[in-house]
């Protein structure tokens, strides 16, 4: 077992990763009825995308000799109804450094595809990711 959570009452969850203790909070977001005082579960897929795509850019910039330290990102997620479900995320990535050659720009762009977790989404939500050179 990896994570364990707990519901605390009025539609906030506590989430424990076993290995390390350390807690997530969710909270339903205003539109449903929550306090919005947390990040939503939907956040968090959100979130986990741009963080997994990161993850993986940085492996492979490790890999082939170079930084991506400082990277932003900048994430919009768009929900939409019938059912209610995540319909778009919007990735747009802010690179503090202006200085990738063509082959790193291309490494980079490839990683942040082929993160586990953009791999992992049903086809119908959309990932738009830009990247701001």
């Amino acid at each position: 077992m990896t994570i364990e959570t707990i519901y605390t009452g009025e539609l906030r969850t506590q989430a424990t990763h076993l290995a390390s203790q350390n807690t997530i909070i969710t909270d339903a977001p205003i539109d449903n009825n929550g306090k919005g005082e947390a990040f939503s579960p939907t956040d968090l897929l959100a979130a986990s995308l741009g963080s997994c795509m990161l993850t993986i850019m940085g492996i492979a910039a490790n890999t082939h000799g170079f930084s991506i330290n400082g990277t932003k990102i900048s994430i919009n997620k768009i929900m939409v109804a019938n059912p209610r479900r995540i319909g778009e995320i919007v990735v747009d990535f802010t690179f503090p450094l202006n200085s990738y050659n063509e082959k790193e720009k291309m490494l980079i762009e490839k990683a942040a595809a082929t993160c586990p977790v953009a791999l992992s989404l049903h086809p119908d939500l959309i990932q738009t990711i830009n990247f701001n050179w």
